[in-house]
């Protein structure tokens, strides 16, 4: 089925192949998101953040999404991996990464994506993000143009409303919030859960006029079959100026996960390809 893309402006040793039978394999069978060989603590903003890293080249930064982790990527970091340096943080208060504090905020978790940046002493990164990933590299794009090559997102919204979703999704959550709102919640973890439903219940907040800030070339994504509606993410494709939209026949949100492959190749060769020749 054709990809739906909306155009805006030599001899090996025998050493060599077995060791890179073994790193494929090594790279298959990995724990991503736990693992010790590739994961370091950073201090990040008053919080540890976990990041795992992988391969070596031009860096490309992984952002999940809402409550997820590093785990998000294993079929996306072994195909950038072979490319890339590939940078897979944690999100403040998801993973391994804590934040004992009531608030949370995407604007924190994008300055603290760029402080990650800058302790690595990475200049500017070509930035993948999926569901509140990509909010978190919207807004990093936004609050620090100079920090992003190229920016993909998947299943990202700018606001916390009905008109933002899918039928329906909105309503379940407002269900959800009804049930819950006044639950105890007694534990960390059960605090922390709390925090992060909120977090999607009453955030994000950004206006149209301010996706105009957001000048490096980027590929918007969604699925035809999303959380958030194909009306919704065409509108961020519109308002920002140098922009692709692709809508991914037969996906829901997970685009990067449904459709692992195609989806990798097709941010690869957008990062890989300078914008106005790239189709």
């Amino acid at each position: 089925m054709p990809i739906e893309v909306i155009p805006r402006y030599t001899v090996f040793s025998f050493f060599t192949l077995l060791c890179s039978i073994q790193f494929t394999c090594a790279q298959v069978n990995m724990d991503y998101g736990n693992n010790p060989v590739a994961g370091k603590y950073y201090s990040i903003r008053g919080i540890k953040m976990y990041c795992e890293t992988y391969g070596s080249g031009q860096p490309v930064l992984m952002l999940h999404g809402n409550g997820g982790s590093i785990n998000a990527f294993e079929k996306n970091i072994p195909y950038f991996a072979k490319k890339y340096r590939v940078i897979a943080p944690d999100s403040r208060a998801q993973g391994k990464s804590t934040d004992a504090r009531d608030s949370l905020s995407f604007e924190m978790m994008a300055d603290d994506l760029a402080a990650l940046l800058d302790t690595l002493h990475i200049d500017s990164a070509f930035v993948i993000g999926w569901s509140d990933g990509g909010i978190d590299a919207l807004l990093l794009a936004m609050r620090h143009p100079e920090k992003v090559k190229k920016l993909v997102t998947t299943g990202a919204n700018l606001w916390p409303d009905s008109t933002a979703f899918a039928k329906g999704v909105w309503q379940e959550s407002k269900k959800e919030y009804l049930r819950s709102v006044y639950k105890k919640r007694n534990t960390p973890q059960e605090k922390n859960d709390w925090k992060l439903f909120m977090l999607d219940w009453n955030q994000p907040h950004i206006a149209l006029a301010d996706l105009k800030k957001i000048h490096c070339p980027s590929l918007i994504i969604c699925g035809d079959h999303d959380l958030i509606s194909i009306q919704h993410t065409t509108l961020i494709f519109e308002n920002i100026p140098n922009a692709y939209l692709w809508v991914v026949p037969n996906s829901s949100h997970g685009t990067l996960i449904d459709h692992a492959d195609e989806f990798n190749r097709k941010a690869d060769d957008f990062f890989s390809t300078p914008f106005h020749d790239w189709k």
